[in-house]
C-alpha cells in the first residue's frame, strides 16, 4: 500500500506549501491542481491523474478533508465518487483525521465545519469591507491597472486594436481591460 497525495488550492495565486510540507515526506507522489473544489473528480486533472496513478490499495492522501471539496455537498460527492471507486482516503489532520474505507459522521462533520469556517471567513470580511467604507477607506485589493495602464488601453482601443489584444499586450484580463473602457465611457457620456 503506497499513500498518494492531493495538494489543492482553488486560484494560482494562493500557496501550496503547507499542504506539499505535510504530505511530500509521506507520499510516493504528490498531484497539485489550483482549481476550484467545485468540480467532479473527472472534471479535475490532478485528482483524475492521483486516481489514474493509484494501484488497488492505494490511499489517496489529503492534509485536511476540506482539500477535496470547498463544501459540504461537493466534499461529498467527491468522497462519495472516491469510495464508489474502492478508492481509501487518508486525511493528515483536523477531526477526521485517519484512514477512510467510506463515508463516515466524521468526515461528514469534518466536511461540514469546514464549509461553516469558510462561510464565516466571507461574513467577516464582508463586515470588514462594509465597516471600513461607512468610515470612508476602500478595502478590497488594489487597482491592477494605474494610470499608465490605463492611458495605454485607451490609446490603443482608440487605434481600433481589439480588447484581446490589448490584454494581451497589457498582461491583463480581457475583463479588465473592458471594465477599463466601459469606465471611460461612462465618464466621457
Amino acid at each position: 500500500m503506497a499513500l498518494v497525495g492531493l495538494v489543492r488550492v482553488s486560484t494560482s495565486k494562493q500557496e501550496t506549501a503547507r499542504q506539499h510540507d505535510a504530505l511530500d515526506g509521506l507520499c510516493v507522489k504528490v498531484f497539485e491542481e489550483k482549481i476550484s473544489g467545485k468540480l467532479a473528480v473527472d472534471a479535475r486533472p490532478a485528482l483524475t491523474a492521483a486516481v489514474d496513478y493509484m494501484r488497488p490499495g492505494d490511499m489517496l492522501t489529503v492534509q485536511e478533508v476540506d482539500r477535496l471539496g470547498r463544501n459540504l455537498l461537493e466534499g461529498l460527492l467527491v468522497l462519495n465518487d472516491l469510495f464508489s471507486r474502492g478508492i481509501a482516503v487518508k486525511v493528515l489532520e483536523g477531526i477526521a483525521a485517519g484512514e477512510h474505507l467510506e463515508r463516515s459522521l466524521i468526515l461528514d462533520l469534518a466536511l461540514a465545519l469546514a464549509e461553516d469556517r469558510r462561510r464565516d471567513i466571507v461574513r467577516k470580511t464582508r463586515n470588514g469591507l462594509d465597516s471600513a467604507r461607512a468610515r470612508g477607506r476602500t478595502g478590497g485589493r488594489p487597482r491592477v491597472v494605474d494610470a499608465d495602464k490605463r492611458r495605454i488601453i485607451l490609446a490603443r482601443h482608440a487605434d481600433g486594436e481589439s480588447i484581446r489584444t490589448i490584454a494581451r499586450a497589457t498582461k491583463l484580463s480581457v475583463g479588465t481591460v473592458h471594465n477599463v473602457l466601459a469606465d471611460h465611457r461612462a465618464a466621457n457620456d
